[in-house]
């Protein structure tokens, strides 16, 4: 059979459009899931300020009063801040007032001991299981002598910050506080009134901390560690500065503000999973069923959460519930993140 040139010059033609039609559709960036069409300045800005709006008025809970200088603490503060991972800031209420980290701190110490000693480190030494008991408890201790145990429970937060390196007091204490600053963005710092309260008051973790040590997962000094421990939980932070911590999170560990690397992408899964079964104290399981995320609380009326990829949030508002938990923050940072689609649990059936 003959083809005529006119025939080949159309096939050539037609295959080269094809062509040049699949390289385009290669080329072109991936459609927005509806979950991130949702993530804009526009809807942002009115989920925070609708949450705020709602309960800026509510008055549930109390100050943490066990730790004097808390009972003192502004119970009217009331902030939030949600930060993308591209770096992105937006936030409505008080941004400005600091409460201490109390234990939130705990997040990024067990951070710290996993970039230093490796993923594997802190599961041999305290575990990470839920212990089902409160998270100062002495009985979780001794029903297992110490192990089966997470570094987001006092006894195995003690223990996470007496296995950060260092020669001196000094050089271990100077290099958690460097790393909680590279976290928020800017230089931290320790509220001395919250320490002093807190150091007069924690008989209590002196003798969590030397049990630890009777069965050996503290090596060094049992009393050194829980005053270390002590002056981690008195950093003072503002709702922008646990904004940005938690972004760093959500970011793969990339402080998404300054660029500044901190943990491995690939340790953070572990890290986020911790923070899933043990951040809310007793309730850590009813937060994870309504919202999802990844989050931890402090006493002093912080609380942190995280959409893995995409956004990390905070709130400050120190009237807790009776599980110890902001409850301002608890209702706002859930509203927020079901209004954003911050649930990574949450699926699009594929071809909606």
């Amino acid at each position: 059979m003959q083809y005529s040139r006119k025939f080949f010059s159309l096939f050539f033609a037609g295959m080269l459009a094809v062509a040049s039609a699949s390289c385009s559709a290669e080329n072109e960036a991936p459609a927005a899931s509806p979950v991130d069409s949702k993530l804009t300045e526009k809807n942002i800005n009115a989920e925070l300020k609708k949450a705020y709006d709602k309960y800026k008025g509510l008055k549930e809970g109390a100050n943490a009063d066990y730790i004097p200088a808390l009972d003192k603490v502004d119970s009217n503060i009331f902030g939030i801040v949600l930060v993308t991972v591209d770096g992105k800031v937006y936030s409505v209420g008080d941004i400005e007032s600091q409460v201490s980290i109390q234990s939130i701190s705990k997040v990024f110490t067990m951070a710290k001991v996993t970039e230093e000693k490796g993923i594997d480190a802190l599961p041999k030494n305290v575990g990470v299981d839920a212990t089902g008991q409160v998270f100062n408890s002495i009985y979780a201790i001794e029903q297992h002598q110490g192990h089966e145990m997470n570094p987001l429970v006092n006894a195995g937060a003690i223990t996470t910050t007496s296995m950060v390196s260092g020669k001196s007091y000094n050089e271990i204490w100077n290099k958690i506080l460097g790393y909680y600053s590279d976290f928020a963005g800017r230089d931290l710092t320790v509220l001395e009134d919250i320490y002093k309260s807190e150091a007069a008051t924690n008989q209590r973790n002196q003798a969590i901390a030397h049990l630890m040590y009777a069965y050996g997962h503290i090596e060094g000094d049992p009393l050194q560690a829980t005053d270390i421990y002590t002056r981690q939980c008195s950093v003072g932070v503002n709702a922008k500065d646990l904004g940005t911590m938690a972004a760093t999170l959500a970011n793969a560990g990339t402080n998404p503000v300054t660029g500044k690397a901190l943990v491995k992408p690939e340790d953070m899964p572990e890290i986020l999973a911790v923070m899933a079964t043990a951040g809310l104290y007793d309730d850590a399981g009813k937060w994870l069923y309504k919202t999802g995320l990844p989050a931890k609380s402090g006493v002093g009326g912080g609380i942190i959460a995280v959409s893995p990829g995409k956004f990390g949030i905070a709130a400050i508002s120190p009237p807790l519930d009776e599980a110890g938990n902001s409850v301002r923050a608890q209702k706002a940072i859930a509203d927020i993140s079901a209004a954003l689609g911050g649930n990574p649990y949450e699926a699009v059936p594929y071809g909606k």
